[in-house]
Order: structure tokens, then sequence, then C-alpha cells
């Protein structure tokens, strides 16, 4: 077991673990025990009761923080033609097609998103081997297959994120940085929260969401009270 430093230790003290916090308090809480000496990203953690063996239980999609992340995307699009333009204008970090399926096979990774329109897919295909495993892979669940590139690519500069249950049943998704005000904070963890929630597969029995943490980068995880989660609609 990996030895926790001075700081982690002291930090976790300030966290009762049999304890569920409303989220003001729980992301307070997360932000005062960060450690690091950076920025530190702020997530949130669901377990989820659902069996991801089950096609029919998958939890998946994108959601856009009203906030933004902290974090400026860099957005790679598969295109052509029009659409190449439009990527190009909308914003684009890196738009083009053959050239970039090469870069990518020979180890290219300087971006955060893809974004392909669906007459690419084909050729995208070829490497999904490379792009599945880092979750760089375009689905159309995410709104990243479009013909529309120029809204996909506004909506991830503007703060969008993907989430997905792994095998576990645990998404995690980022809604921001330490330095980021609590209520702006709060605003994007209620927005995530609601989305996760309405996301909850028909096939689903039982407690949907088991436990919900805040958490920072390298930071003690501090549980939510979900049943004191007031979603404005």
């Amino acid at each position: 077991m990996a030895k926790r430093g001075k700081k982690f230790t002291d930090a976790i003290k300030l966290v009762d673990n049999t304890k569920l916090y409303d989220v003001k308090e729980a992301i307070e809480l997360a932000k005062k025990t960060s450690t690091t000496n950076f920025d530190a990203t702020v997530e949130v953690a669901f377990r989820l009761g659902i069996d991801t063996k089950k096609n029919d239980e998958q939890v998946r999609g994108a959601v856009v923080l009203p906030n933004g992340t902290g974090k400026t995307q860099r957005v790679l699009v598969f295109a052509k033609g029009e659409k190449l333009k439009e990527a190009e204008a909308a914003g684009a970090d890196y738009a083009g097609d053959a050239e970039y399926i090469t870069k990518i096979q020979q180890g290219w990774f300087d971006f955060d998103v893809i974004v392909a329109t669906p007459d690419m897919m084909g050729e995208v295909g070829k490497i999904g081997r490379v792009l599945g495993p880092k979750g760089l892979m375009p689905n159309p669940r995410t709104g990243t297959v479009t013909f529309d590139v120029a809204k996909a690519i506004e909506e991830i500069k503007a703060g969008k994120v993907e989430y997905r249950a792994d095998k576990a049943g645990i998404i995690h998704a980022p809604i921001g940085k330490v330095s980021f005000e609590d209520d702006k904070l709060v605003e994007n963890f209620l927005t995530v929260f609601d989305t996760v929630e309405k996301a909850k597969p028909a096939a689903a029995k039982g407690t949907y969401m088991k436990s919900v943490n805040v958490t920072t980068t390298m930071g003690p995880a501090v549980k939510i009270d979900t049943t004191a989660v007031k979603v404005k609609k």
C-alpha cells in the first residue's frame, strides 16, 4: 500500500466518512482539503446500481457545464469539403481527413476531443483500436458524430464533458477547478447530477444512485447526501 503524505493525512482528518454532506458543504470541504500546489480539478463520482454487462443498462452521454471546466479543450475534426471549412471557421484546433488518420497511427495525440462527420466514420474506424482505449472515439450519443460540426465545436469549447459508466458502474466527471467560486461548482454539479439522474436506464432495478462523492485531484472523497440535492427545473 502506497504511503500517503502528511498533507493528505491532515486533509482526510477534516472529512467525516460517516456523514453525508449537502452539496455546497461538500464542495467547500473538497476545496479545503485539496493538497496540490496547482489548480486541481474538482470531480464528481457516481456509483450506479446498473449491470454494465447488459446493453440496455449502459449509461453514457455528454453535458455542457454552465460554467465550463476550467480547461481549454483541443478539438480535432474529421471532415471533408464544406464541412472542413465550417470546422476551421468554428475554431477547430485541427481539421482534416486522411493526413490526421496517418498522424494518429504514427503516435500523435495532441488533442482532447474528436468530432467527425458521419461520412468520415468509415475512415475513423480504421484507428478505432487506438482511439477506443483512450476514450477518444467519436460517438453519436455524445454529439461527436454529427454534420453540425460548428455546434459540436462550440459546445466542447464552452465546457462540454462526456460521461460513461465504467465496468463497475461508476461515472467520473469533472465539474471545474478549485479556483472556481463555490456557487459555480455547485451549479456545474447540479447540471451533471440532473443529467445522470435522467439517464437512468428503464431496465435498471433497485437503487439507481448508490453513492455520490466529490473530490479533487489527489484529495479525499466527500460523500453527498443525494436526498438533499435540489435541482432547479
